[in-house]
């Protein structure tokens, strides 16, 4: 897909296009072959795959609540391992991909220089530094502080507990004290002490 985006952007350059469109499709070409490009297409291909399961499970009508739940940890637990583990493995892919496409790769050890900058701004990292902690680690932690918005710890636990109401299979899930658990945690107000008292006994 990458090789056949370049290839038709040059064919256009060759065929001829106004000044305008000329300019569009130069810019377009060189972002296409910029080592920042590459990097952050791998990143995202890596991020993707990860979350891809979970996106399409969640949209399936049919899926049930544990289940779900048991992707959304195992979602973050991936992305987060990927975070800790993945750098090496990603700047060796990210490499050999602009080798084989003829980009750039820069200097990991040299300087970053971010033109612009303001002086008044620490000074200067390591490239490598700039790709690691400044994109791939800010990407990654951007993703899992999504999921963590999303389904938090209390809304993870909530939905747990709710799958002891699901009638299906005869209410195989029925369990007493994720019920009571259920009541005392999330929904304190609509219950007197009474009816806590007399809830277990009537389940």
């Amino acid at each position: 897909m990458y090789g056949a985006t370049c290839l038709v952007l040059e064919n256009i350059t060759l065929d001829g296009c106004t000044y305008s469109q000329c300019g569009d499709v130069v810019f377009s070409f060189k972002l296409l072959m910029s080592f920042d490009f590459a990097f952050i297409l791998h990143i995202m291909k890596n991020v993707m795959g990860i979350t891809d399961v979970l996106c399409q499970a969640l949209q399936q009508r049919s899926q049930d609540i544990l289940n779900a739940m048991h992707l959304v940890t195992t979602t973050k637990t991936l992305i987060q391992k990927l975070r800790d583990d993945s750098w090496e493995t990603l700047l060796e892919e990210v490499t050999s991909f602009c080798k084989h496409q003829d980009i750039e790769v820069p200097n990991m050890n040299a300087y970053f220089s971010n033109v612009g900058r303001s002086r008044l701004k620490k000074k200067s990292v390591a490239v490598e530094h700039h790709y690691r902690v400044d994109i791939f680690t800010a990407i990654i932690d951007q993703q899992l502080q999504e999921l963590n918005n999303i389904f938090n710890e209390q809304t993870i636990e909530l939905l747990k507990l709710s799958t002891s109401l699901d009638p299906k299979n005869s209410y195989k899930l029925f369990n007493v004290e994720d019920i009571c658990l259920l009541v005392d945690k999330f929904y304190p107000e609509d219950f007197s002490d009474q009816e806590k008292n007399h809830l277990r006994l009537q389940l």
